[in-house]
């Protein structure tokens, strides 16, 4: 059993958020932000910096 740093699952939720939407861009952002919370046992903190960075990469993509 291996133990996985909290930044580091962020990270991976990110990643899985960018390539559902990729694969699906019509799906609901908020259901998908949830999903990757459940999917990688995120906490409450961890969720909401999982969505500001989201935000912020959207951000960033656009400039």
């Amino acid at each position: 059993m291996s133990i996985v740093s909290q930044s580091e699952l962020v990270r991976k939720a990110l990643a899985y958020v960018f390539e559902q939407r990729a694969a699906a861009p019509e799906k609901n952002l908020a259901g998908l932000l949830d999903e990757a919370g459940m999917r990688f046992n995120l906490t409450p903190l961890d969720s909401a910096a999982l969505e500001r960075i989201f935000y912020e990469a959207q951000t960033m993509e656009g400039r």
